[in-house]
């Protein structure tokens, strides 16, 4: 069991290099050493055992709920609370936790149960959440956060919330979960403590937790990317759709959404399950390119979105219209080639806002019970700009980080280490 405490002086993180998956960034690039089913990241850019299989159509419906789908259909144009400035504490309205039971003086103590940082999202994310850190701690609002990584394992997470409620030396839970419904009953163990709860990223079947922290979700995903495609393609027109692994709820939000706007359009749609793995894209697409035209690729995350332009290349036909994701290098990609193409975004920034909403709570202050964050595509007319601001940093981060006031910026995130 993996284990980190990270005090006033903050150690480097030597691992981030070591447990990268699926990244174009040379300096985090290793090969995976367990499978991507275990290592299902609730939103970002896993890989999968299952690659270049084509995807079972008939399983989606299950995936499918019209009430959620049309919540976050209106949540993308929903007026968000606080400053735009800083989006990470901006959140829709709605109903609001009273927390002035936990209301202190002094540092505390944040015991932090995370999934993983097996991915380029979610390494660019804890960087931003420890350089986050690093100003509470210099403003006496937390005194340490240990930290325990359960690399993309259910059991090794829920043991690992279990031995921080045993050990009993934490004023505050933060938990990133491996898997929904795995994580439930562990993520109660913790609200049964009593003390204030914080789940971020992926959700749990329970509302316990003191706050529930995300943007706003798959469907979002899913309606954004398929309404692109759709304006910018003909009917009849044939889209790859290219998804990571089953059974990953947000990622299966963003294809069921996709997918009915699809069939709605009259959009041919074709997806196959590739594990984010370069080779297995390159060769789907080689596949369908050699028995007819391809105007579209779907993807339900932008790692392998490179790999996925250089099959037409490879193969001598025009750029698609398509969607990847903010990670630079498809923005690079998508600015040197000029296709026609839209960057969804699943906010990175958001793991700032845990740490935010525990000196919140800290502070006895209302914080929303659930936390929506803003939710919004770059578009071609802004990709300079987030190129511009993102000049030097390496291909596996992503554009919407939100760190740039944090100590450490550029540095930290351009090596991709803590100093």
């Amino acid at each position: 069991m993996r284990r980190t405490t990270i005090g006033r002086s903050v150690a480097a993180l030597s691992a981030l290099a070591m447990l990268a998956a699926c990244s174009t960034d040379e300096s985090l690039d290793e090969p995976a050493t367990e499978s991507a089913e275990e290592g299902a990241e609730g939103a970002e850019d896993e890989g999968s055992e299952d690659g270049g299989e084509e995807a079972d159509a008939g399983s989606d419906d299950e995936w499918f709920d019209q009430g959620e789908y049309d919540e976050q259909f209106e949540q993308r144009s929903a007026t968000f609370e606080g400053d735009p400035e800083t989006p990470w504490l901006q959140y829709i309205d709605g109903d609001m936790t009273d927390t002035s039971e936990y209301a202190s003086d002094g540092a505390m103590k944040v015991c932090f149960s995370n999934a993983s940082i097996d991915n380029p999202w979610r390494q660019t994310g804890w960087i931003t959440m420890n350089q986050q850190l690093e100003v509470l701690q210099e403003d006496g609002v937390i005194s340490e956060m240990e930290t325990r990584d359960a690399q993309a394992d259910d059991n090794t997470q829920i043991a690992d919330i279990d031995y921080f409620i045993s050990e009993g030396n934490c004023d505050a839970f933060v938990i990133s979960p491996n898997s929904t419904a795995a994580l439930t009953p562990a993520v109660e163990r913790a609200c049964d403590t009593g003390l204030p709860v914080v789940v971020f990223d992926r959700g749990v079947e329970t509302d316990c937790p003191t706050t529930f922290i995300h943007p706003i979700g798959g469907y979002a995903w899913g309606i954004d990317t398929a309404e692109f495609l759709s304006e910018n393609l003909e009917e009849g027109d044939k889209v790859v759709a290219l998804r990571i692994l089953p059974g990953v709820d947000v990622l299966e939000h963003r294809w069921a959404a996709a997918e009915q706007i699809f069939e709605e359009n009259g959009i041919e749609a074709v997806d196959y399950f590739t594990g984010a793995d370069p080779t297995e894209i390159k060769n789907i697409l080689a596949d369908e390119l050699a028995t007819g035209e391809v105007q579209g690729v779907w993807m339900d995350a932008g790692d392998g979105a490179v790999a996925a332009i250089e099959a037409f290349e490879d193969a001598g036909q025009d750029y698609p219209v398509m969607t990847g994701e903010d990670e630079m290098s498809f923005l690079r990609k998508w600015q040197d080639t000029e296709l026609t193409g839209l960057a969804p975004v699943y906010s990175n920034f958001q793991w700032r806002t845990p740490l935010l909403a525990v000196e919140q709570i800290f502070a006895g202050e209302e914080v929303p019970t659930e936390w929506v964050l803003p939710q919004e595509p770059i578009t071609e007319d802004e990709r300079a700009e987030y190129l511009e601001a993102n000049d030097g940093m390496p291909d596996g981060h992503y554009a919407k980080f939100g760190g740039e006031d944090l100590p450490g910026y550029p540095d930290v995130w351009q090596e991709r280490i803590i100093p």
